[in-house]
């Protein structure tokens, strides 16, 4: 039988999200955006563990340096971005709100 150190409870919300409670997050060190892992034991039980992650995502390093090489070989290819197409992005997004805690459409989930 395993021994239990500590418990910890959390709630679930609307839209089956949880604050990961204090202790858990310190035993295992989580930071904000860290991912957690869970196992799930043949007996049912739940293991939850912190996932380590690679630091470095070799796609996104080479697609970066494809860029920034075709940057550097062809600087006549950039242009700014114009004052009409700022004025576009602005107004498709002007008064756009997200309520982060309203439960999620049945189609979403």
């Amino acid at each position: 039988m395993t021994h239990v150190a500590l418990e910890a409870e959390s709630t679930l919300t609307d839209r089956f999200q949880t604050t990961v409670p204090s202790p858990v997050r310190q035993a295992l060190h989580l930071g904000k955006k860290d991912k957690i892992k869970y196992a799930i034991q043949s007996d049912g039980s739940v293991v939850i563990s912190r996932v380590e992650t690679n630091k470095s995502d070799p796609v996104l390093a080479e697609f970066l340096s494809f860029i920034a090489s075709d940057m550097q070989n062809h600087p006549e290819k950039l242009d700014q971005i114009s004052a009409s197409m700022r004025e576009s992005v602005a107004a498709l997004v002007e008064g756009v709100e997200i309520d982060l805690d309203a439960p999620l459409l049945d189609e979403d989930e």
